[in-house]
Protein backbone atom coordinates (compact mmCIF):
# COMPACT_ATOMS: atom_id res chain seq x y z
CA UNK A 1 0.00 0.00 0.00
CA UNK A 2 1.42 3.48 -0.67
CA UNK A 3 0.19 6.12 1.72
CA UNK A 4 0.73 9.98 0.86
CA UNK A 5 0.82 12.08 3.97
CA UNK A 6 1.58 15.41 4.60
CA UNK A 7 0.89 18.26 6.87
CA UNK A 8 -1.51 21.08 5.80
CA UNK A 9 1.00 23.77 6.95
CA UNK A 10 3.71 25.87 5.37
CA UNK A 11 5.85 25.92 8.67
CA UNK A 12 9.48 24.38 8.24
CA UNK A 13 9.19 23.22 11.67
CA UNK A 14 5.34 21.99 11.53
CA UNK A 15 4.47 20.40 14.13
CA UNK A 16 1.22 18.71 11.99
CA UNK A 17 4.14 17.34 9.74
CA UNK A 18 5.68 15.17 11.72
CA UNK A 19 2.25 13.89 13.56
CA UNK A 20 1.31 12.97 9.83
CA UNK A 21 4.48 11.17 9.48
CA UNK A 22 4.72 9.55 12.79
CA UNK A 23 1.11 8.34 11.89
CA UNK A 24 2.10 7.44 8.49
CA UNK A 25 4.77 5.10 10.29
CA UNK A 26 2.95 3.58 11.41
CA UNK A 27 1.23 2.04 8.94
CA UNK A 28 2.86 -1.54 8.69
CA UNK A 29 4.43 -2.72 5.23
CA UNK A 30 3.36 0.70 3.78
CA UNK A 31 5.22 2.73 1.31
CA UNK A 32 5.03 5.98 3.08
CA UNK A 33 5.31 9.23 0.71
CA UNK A 34 5.45 12.93 2.72
CA UNK A 35 4.18 15.78 0.71
CA UNK A 36 5.36 19.39 1.72
CA UNK A 37 2.69 21.61 0.41
CA UNK A 38 5.58 24.64 -0.02
CA UNK A 39 6.51 22.57 -3.27
CA UNK A 40 3.11 22.94 -4.85
CA UNK A 41 3.19 27.06 -5.48
CA UNK A 42 -0.05 28.72 -6.42
CA UNK A 43 -1.14 32.29 -6.55
CA UNK A 44 -4.09 33.24 -4.88
CA UNK A 45 -7.02 31.92 -6.69
CA UNK A 46 -10.03 33.78 -8.44
CA UNK A 47 -11.63 33.71 -11.52
CA UNK A 48 -9.91 36.23 -12.87
CA UNK A 49 -6.24 34.32 -12.06
CA UNK A 50 -7.94 31.56 -13.28
CA UNK A 51 -9.24 32.57 -16.45
CA UNK A 52 -5.88 34.47 -16.75
CA UNK A 53 -3.33 31.36 -16.81
CA UNK A 54 -5.75 28.38 -16.42
CA UNK A 55 -4.66 25.50 -14.10
CA UNK A 56 -2.26 26.17 -11.62
CA UNK A 57 0.84 24.17 -12.54
CA UNK A 58 1.02 23.53 -8.27
CA UNK A 59 -2.32 22.54 -8.31
CA UNK A 60 -1.82 19.84 -10.78
CA UNK A 61 1.62 18.39 -9.42
CA UNK A 62 -0.71 18.19 -6.31
CA UNK A 63 -3.30 16.41 -7.60
CA UNK A 64 -0.68 14.30 -9.58
CA UNK A 65 0.87 13.29 -6.20
CA UNK A 66 -2.54 12.68 -4.51
CA UNK A 67 -3.10 10.44 -7.70
CA UNK A 68 -0.57 7.77 -6.65
CA UNK A 69 -1.56 7.18 -3.31
CA UNK A 70 -3.59 4.16 -2.13
CA UNK A 71 -4.62 5.52 1.00
CA UNK A 72 -3.84 9.37 2.90
CA UNK A 73 -2.98 10.32 6.09
CA UNK A 74 -3.26 14.27 6.74
CA UNK A 75 -2.87 16.37 9.79
CA UNK A 76 -4.72 20.04 9.43
CA UNK A 77 -3.04 22.46 11.00
CA UNK A 78 -5.34 25.47 12.64
CA UNK A 79 -5.28 29.26 11.98
CA UNK A 80 -7.75 31.04 14.17
CA UNK A 81 -10.23 28.54 14.09
CA UNK A 82 -9.66 27.26 10.46
CA UNK A 83 -7.49 25.76 7.44
CA UNK A 84 -4.18 27.54 6.23
CA UNK A 85 -4.83 30.70 3.96
CA UNK A 86 -1.87 28.52 2.00
CA UNK A 87 -3.21 24.92 2.23
CA UNK A 88 -6.87 26.87 1.55
CA UNK A 89 -5.45 28.00 -1.15
CA UNK A 90 -3.86 25.26 -3.04
CA UNK A 91 -6.85 22.86 -2.10
CA UNK A 92 -9.16 25.51 -3.94
CA UNK A 93 -7.17 25.35 -6.92
CA UNK A 94 -7.26 21.68 -6.89
CA UNK A 95 -10.72 21.15 -6.34
CA UNK A 96 -11.73 23.65 -9.68
CA UNK A 97 -9.47 20.77 -11.60
CA UNK A 98 -10.39 17.40 -9.79
CA UNK A 99 -13.54 18.12 -7.35
CA UNK A 100 -12.84 14.68 -5.85
CA UNK A 101 -9.43 15.74 -4.95
CA UNK A 102 -9.09 12.22 -2.72
CA UNK A 103 -10.34 9.97 -4.92
CA UNK A 104 -12.35 8.27 -2.32
CA UNK A 105 -8.94 6.68 -1.18
CA UNK A 106 -9.61 5.65 2.59
CA UNK A 107 -7.61 8.45 4.37
CA UNK A 108 -7.02 9.05 8.29
CA UNK A 109 -7.49 12.64 9.44
CA UNK A 110 -5.54 14.61 12.28
CA UNK A 111 -4.93 17.76 13.97
CA UNK A 112 -2.81 19.30 16.70
CA UNK A 113 -1.91 22.60 18.24
CA UNK A 114 0.68 23.61 20.94
CA UNK A 115 -2.75 24.43 23.00
CA UNK A 116 -5.52 22.06 24.70
CA UNK A 117 -7.46 22.69 22.00
CA UNK A 118 -6.07 20.12 19.68
CA UNK A 119 -7.45 22.10 16.70
CA UNK A 120 -10.71 20.37 17.19
CA UNK A 121 -12.34 23.52 14.63
CA UNK A 122 -9.94 22.97 11.58
CA UNK A 123 -10.42 18.94 11.98
CA UNK A 124 -14.57 18.65 12.60
CA UNK A 125 -14.46 21.50 9.11
CA UNK A 126 -12.18 18.95 7.32
CA UNK A 127 -14.15 15.46 8.68
CA UNK A 128 -17.21 17.40 7.31
CA UNK A 129 -16.46 18.54 4.18
CA UNK A 130 -14.48 15.26 3.45
CA UNK A 131 -17.32 13.83 1.39
CA UNK A 132 -17.69 16.98 -1.32
CA UNK A 133 -14.17 16.13 -2.47
CA UNK A 134 -13.46 12.59 -1.99
CA UNK A 135 -12.41 12.46 1.15
CA UNK A 136 -13.30 9.09 2.38
CA UNK A 137 -12.20 8.77 6.30
CA UNK A 138 -11.98 6.21 8.13
CA UNK A 139 -11.15 7.84 11.32
CA UNK A 140 -9.59 10.71 12.86
CA UNK A 141 -8.19 11.91 15.68
CA UNK A 142 -6.82 15.46 17.70
CA UNK A 143 -3.73 16.06 19.42
CA UNK A 144 -3.92 18.50 21.97
CA UNK A 145 -1.20 19.96 23.68
CA UNK A 146 1.32 18.99 21.03
CA UNK A 147 4.70 19.30 22.94
CA UNK A 148 3.79 17.74 25.96
CA UNK A 149 2.46 14.51 24.00
CA UNK A 150 5.10 14.36 21.22
CA UNK A 151 8.90 13.54 21.93
CA UNK A 152 10.45 15.40 19.10
CA UNK A 153 13.62 12.77 20.07
CA UNK A 154 11.88 9.68 19.56
CA UNK A 155 9.45 10.63 16.79
CA UNK A 156 6.65 9.25 18.30
CA UNK A 157 3.75 10.09 20.75
CA UNK A 158 4.81 10.35 24.24
CA UNK A 159 1.36 10.15 25.78
CA UNK A 160 0.35 6.48 25.84
CA UNK A 161 -3.52 6.86 25.89
CA UNK A 162 -3.33 9.00 22.14
CA UNK A 163 -0.68 6.84 20.75
CA UNK A 164 -3.31 3.98 21.26
CA UNK A 165 -6.15 6.61 19.48
CA UNK A 166 -3.40 7.11 16.51
CA UNK A 167 -2.17 3.13 16.27
CA UNK A 168 -5.94 2.17 16.24
CA UNK A 169 -6.66 4.92 13.85
CA UNK A 170 -4.48 4.02 11.07
CA UNK A 171 -4.91 0.27 11.46
CA UNK A 172 -8.70 1.12 9.90
CA UNK A 173 -6.88 1.92 6.24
Amino acid sequence: MKVIAFGASTSSTSINKALATYAANLIEGAEVKILDINDYQVPMFSEDKEKEIGQAEGAQAFLRDLAEADAFVISFAEHNGHHPAAFKNLFDWATRIERSVYGEKPAVYLATSPGPGGAQNVLGAATGSAPYFGGNVKASVSVPSFYDNFDFEAGSISNEEIAAQIKDAVAKL
